[in-house]
Order: C-alpha cells, then structure tokens, then sequence
C-alpha cells in the first residue's frame, strides 16, 4: 500500500511539473493562446489549445518533434473554431535548411473565404530576409533595418505582432526577440472562427496549395490572440522550461523536452 500512495503521488508531482513547464515555456500571455503545434511525439499533427483540426501533411513530414517542409513539401491546419482572432501575434522557431528556397511562410494565418492572410515569410520581396507577408501587400512593407540570414543550422525566432491602430494596422517584426522592422501600414483584419487555417512552407492558398516555398524544419509554432510585447516575446521557449545554464562567457538556455 505504502509503495501504491508513493507511485500516485510522483504522478501528481510529474503532472504538476509538466504544468508549470508549459506556463514557462508559453510565457506571460499563454491564457490567449488559440493555436500551438509543438510537433512531439504524440501530439505530432495536433493543436494543443484544440482550435484547429489536426495537420494535413502535403508532402512535409514530422520526425523527432520537428516539422520538415522542403520545396514543393508543405502543411496545413483547418477547421479552426476558436473566438474570433483580431489583434495577434505569430511565432515560430525554425532552423533554416536552404537559405535559397524563398517566398514560403514559417507559419500563416489564412482565411478561407478570400485572399487575406498574415505571415512570417522568407525571401520574397528581399533575398534572405523576413517580412510580414500579406495579400497583395496590403500589410507589407520592408522592414528597417531587417535581418538578412547568413547561416544555416541555427535555431531562431520570428515573431509578428499585429495592433489594431485605429483601424490601421501596425506590425512589429522581431528575430530572437531583437526588434528588426515596425511600421504601420494598411487595414486592420480579421480572422472569424470556422473561417481560418493555418500553413507552414507555402505562403498561403489553402489546401490546393499556392505559392512560395521553404526549406527549414519547424520546431514550434504559435497563434497568439494579442499583442505581445517585446520583453514578452523575449521571454518564449520552445516545448522548454526556462533555465539559465551559466556558462564561461555568458548565459545561455538550457532545454528541457516536456514529452
């Protein structure tokens, strides 16, 4: 009996620990969260906040809790019935494969209904850096001073965030958590509840496909339903619990798998 009441409450420690795990490695704002994939074993095609219909994989695959897009290899999450998503921001960790493989999305935010979309895209408009895509260029500009990517093999971050100005909107563009573009520039939008999906590789186009291509594996994605602040962003992890490792020079993140 003794070792049975021991063996349930190392569960109950293990289930607590993995929450606070999940709080730290989803930041300040994790209660608006409307879409994560992590892409772990288990949850490979899943959206843990349950909004969106699992993957659709159009060629792409998931292997060791990463999604692996290549040319002409993308994927895609309908079925959204979340609230309503207004002012947001989008953020994906992504190690780069190919930097000239351009024009595709790390991860958008798509309407069904017509052409709108919001993206983290690579290479379209300037070779080797990143931008807000968005049909028809309606919310893009490029951005000052931007980040031309040199290198392969690296994990970064890319985060958009998206502010309703009155009725303009305002986009801030950060890598790592440094700010490389901010501006305002054309019409605020929406994206309503069963009238959205998200892409990784293509830029946007829905099911059918459509335009532009990456080649990079994906190792977490996030749809956050608010603006999230600098320091905020600074704060993200991927799948990880936040630790300092001390090291000789400067301090780094250690990661910690929650699956």
């Amino acid at each position: 009996m003794n070792h049975l009441i021991r063996f349930r409450l190392w569960i109950c420690v293990v289930l607590f620990f993995n929450s606070i795990m999940l709080g730290f490695g989803q930041g300040e704002k994790a209660e608006t969260l409307v879409g994560h994939w992590t892409f772990e074993k288990g949850v490979e095609l899943e959206d843990i906040t349950g909004n969106f219909a699992d993957i659709t994989l159009m060629g792409a695959e998931i292997k060791d809790g990463q999604l692996n897009v290549d040319l002409g290899k993308w994927a895609i999450a309908s079925g959204y019935d979340g609230p309503d998503i207004e002012e947001k921001t989008l953020v994906s960790w992504v190690i780069m494969d190919d930097l000239d493989v351009q024009a595709g999305s790390i991860l958008t935010i798509d309407r069904l209904s017509d052409p709108t979309f919001d993206g983290i895209v690579f290479g379209e408009r300037q070779h080797h850096r990143w931008m807000a895509g968005s049909g028809w260029f309606h919310r893009t500009q490029d951005p000052e001073p931007g980040f031309e990517e040199k290198k392969t093999g690296e994990l970064i971050m890319m985060a958009i965030s998206y502010e309703n100005d009155n009725g303009t909107a305002h986009m801030r563009i950060y890598r790592n958590g440094d700010k490389i573009g901010d501006y305002k520039l054309g019409q605020f939008v929406s994206f309503a509840n069963d009238d959205a999906e998200a892409i990784w590789g293509k830029r946007h186009g829905g099911v059918a496909g459509g335009p532009g291509d990456l080649d990079v594996h994906i190792e977490d994605s996030r749809i956050y339903a608010a603006v999230l602040s600098q320091a905020e962003i600074k704060k993200l992890l991927p799948d990880t619990l936040e630790v300092e490792a001390h090291g000789k020079l400067t301090t780094t993140w250690a990661r910690l798998k929650i699956w």
